[in-house]
């Protein structure tokens, strides 16, 4: 699915640019036109279309079709198998879905993307499938019972829900969407609206909510004027201020 139509270009401008003699700089965000690349081609005595015949040779004769032939520029990448290598029994679990991290660095899983699990469905593994999306990913008590048969040496019972789904569960419940599994059917619905008196009663709980509240903070601030810097036991009433000050 990947289109990487620059290597080719620069394949055949590689090739012309040896035979010539000159070097070429392709900045990022900069191309050269494929008409000055089809010119270098005829100058080098390359034909334009940058392919060439090939003699086959396991029998010394010519490939039916021309095939491109050209130079191109790489680099040794630091890409070593050593700090790639990676193991995991079992290890940390995302909170929210309860699948396996990623990545060597958390101890992560082997990720088993869309493709692979097409791959899977091509072949008709249907139980190994299973087992990866579920045992082996987020159900999260068919894990556990699956690792109590292995120690006790009994069959691996059936894998339950897993933890991704009753997420998407919740997803579309907070979308106003009422999911409901019926076995062995499952029903999707629109959301049930709210009554009016069950509105009422939730604004009702919300002002009783907010009137203590606003008491509770009225106390605060009535006890912060009264109190001060000074403890309650040396406040002084006005009038005995007066008479000592006489």
């Amino acid at each position: 699915s990947r289109m990487n139509l620059g290597q080719l270009l620069e394949a055949h401008l590689g090739i012309a640019a040896q035979k010539l003699g000159f070097k070429v700089a392709a900045p990022v965000f900069e191309k050269i036109p494929e008409s000055v690349i089809c010119q270098q081609l005829e100058k080098a005595g390359f034909p334009e279309s940058g392919k060439m015949k090939l003699v086959d040779g396991r029998t010394g004769e010519y490939f039916d079709q021309e095939i491109t032939v050209g130079r191109a520029y790489y680099l040794k990448l630091i890409h070593m198998v050593e700090d790639k290598q990676h193991a995991r029994s079992t290890g940390p679990y995302s909170m929210v879905t309860q699948q396996p991290l990623g990545g060597k660095a958390q101890m992560g899983g082997q990720r088993l993307g869309e493709m692979e699990v097409w791959a899977l469905e091509a072949y008709g593994a249907a139980n190994i499938l299973q087992e990866m999306l579920t045992t082996k990913s987020d159900d999260v008590i068919g894990r556990t019972k699956a690792y109590q048969a292995i120690i006790q040496g009994d069959d691996i019972p059936q894998p339950l829900v897993p933890e991704s789904f009753k997420v998407l569960v919740k997803e579309l419940q907070s979308l106003s969407i009422d999911v409901a599994t019926m076995n062995p059917t499952m029903s999707v619905a629109p959301a049930e609206p709210v009554s009016e008196r069950e509105l009422q009663k939730s604004e009702e709980i919300k002002e009783e909510i907010s009137e203590s509240m606003a008491e509770e903070q009225g106390q605060v601030e009535t006890k912060e004027v009264l109190t001060g810097e000074q403890s309650p036991m040396e406040i002084v009433e006005p009038e005995e201020e007066m008479k000592e000050a006489a």
